[in-house]
C-alpha cells in the first residue's frame, strides 16, 4: 500500500467487463443521490455509506483537478461531456473509466441534478495517451505557488494543447475511441 495526498492506494487495479455499466446521479452540489450495483461493486462502499456524500469520495488522488474543472464547467453550462477517469475504491484499489456526464432537467428544463454513464475504457488509450496527459497536468498542478494557480495553469496548458488541435474536450476524448 502507497499513500498519495493522504489517500491510501493499494496498488491493485480493477477492471471493468465491456458489458458493465457505472451510473451515478447527483444533486447540484455533486452529493450523489443514486449509485447502481455496479458503482457500488466498484467503489466498495456501501449504499448508505455514499448517498448524500460527495461524488468525490471515489476521486482518485492522481487525477488532475483540470478535468474536473472541464467536466463541472460543460455539465454546469448545461452540456454533456465525456471524460476518461480514474477513480479509487474505498480500499484503495484503483479503476478506470470512460465517463459520459450530463445534466439531468425537470419538466420545465431546469437542471436539477447530474447523471453519470462509465464504461469499460480501452486500456491502451489510457496508457499511451491519458496517462502521459493527466500526468502532465498534474505536475503543472503541484508546481504552482497554490491549488488555485495550479488549476489554473494546468487548465490554461489543456486549453491551449486542445486549440493546437482544434478540437474540443470532448472532441479530443472521443476522437481516441473507446
Amino acid at each position: 500500500m502507497t499513500e498519495s495526498r493522504g489517500t491510501v492506494l493499494s496498488g491493485t487495479e480493477l477492471f471493468m467487463q465491456p458489458d458493465e455499466i457505472i451510473v451515478t446521479k447527483t444533486d447540484l452540489s455533486g452529493k450523489i443521490t443514486y449509485g447502481n450495483r455496479t458503482f457500488f461493486k466498484f467503489a466498495r462502499y456501501a449504499e448508505k455509506d455514499c448517498v448524500g456524500v460527495q461524488h468525490n469520495i471515489v476521486r482518485h488522488p492522481e487525477m488532475p483537478r483540470t478535468v474536473f474543472k472541464a467536466a463541472w464547467d460543460s455539465i454546469k453550462d448545461g452540456r454533456e461531456i465525456f471524460a476518461y477517469v480514474n477513480n479509487r475504491s474505498k480500499n484503495g484499489d484503483a479503476y478506470w473509466v470512460l465517463a459520459h456526464m450530463t445534466p439531468s432537467r425537470d419538466s420545465g428544463g431546469q437542471i436539477v441534478g447530474y447523471h453519470s454513464n462509465r464504461r469499460a475504457p480501452n486500456q491502451q488509450i489510457i496508457k499511451q495517451t491519458i496517462i502521459p496527459l493527466y500526468d502532465h497536468l498534474q505536475k503543472i498542478e503541484k508546481a504552482s505557488s497554490s491549488p488555485k494557480d495550479g488549476l489554473a495553469n494546468a487548465y490554461a496548458d489543456l486549453q491551449k494543447t486542445l486549440a493546437t488541435k482544434k478540437q474540443t474536450f470532448n472532441e479530443f476524448t472521443l476522437s481516441l475511441g473507446g
